[in-house]
């Protein structure tokens, strides 16, 4: 196998979900190719994730983009090869095989992530930051805060609340003493 050298400028990578390609390496991957540009992948899954994206994208950078492709986790996914009518059939296919495959892989995460998180909620976890508890004073902070004693930064400094925390819980003490 032979080892590719190629500058850290011109690797593009990016951190976000392969779900589509409004991503910001991508983006500025595409601006920067121009045709006869060769461009290296990893693999297919790194592309994308949907299968449809994935086959517009495809055709949109080796037809209308005019650069070639390697696909380094499967060699036969090469443009720079069989570029006649039965090279060009075999890549597709192989392309639109493994496409699928990328969606498939993703709705599969996202169907185990949500029964992981229903099962999680079913025993009882609860998701998000903990809910901060009022401190013991806040009943008396608030009572002198609407008497106009104390202003409302002094309210916060004593409860050592932050403004919307503050809001929220004296919402649940009003709550609380309407019913």
């Amino acid at each position: 196998m032979e080892t590719i050298k190629i500058p850290g400028s011109r690797i593009f990578i990016d951190k976000m979900s392969g779900k589509d390609f409004h991503r910001p390496a991508y983006q500025s991957l595409i601006k920067r190719l121009r045709t006869g540009d060769l461009l290296y992948i990893k693999s297919i899954d790194r592309l994308g994730r949907n299968y449809e994206e994935i086959q517009n994208q495809w055709r949109y950078l080796t037809k209308d983009k005019g650069i070639d492709i390697v696909v380094l986790d499967m060699p036969i996914l090469d443009t720079r090869q069989g570029k006649d009518l039965l090279g060009t059939y075999i890549a597709d296919t192989i392309l639109a095989l493994l496409s699928f495959v990328a969606q498939k892989e993703r709705e599969d995460i996202r169907s185990r992530q949500q029964e992981g998180i229903a099962a999680a909620k079913a025993r009882g976890v609860r998701f998000g930051r903990p809910i901060k508890k009022p401190p013991e004073n806040f009943n008396q902070v608030v009572k002198h805060w609407e008497r106009g004693v104390i202003n409302f930064d002094e309210a916060l400094e004593r409860t050592g609340l932050k403004q919307a925390t503050f809001y929220n819980r004296l919402r649940e003490l009003r709550a609380g003493k309407k019913k």
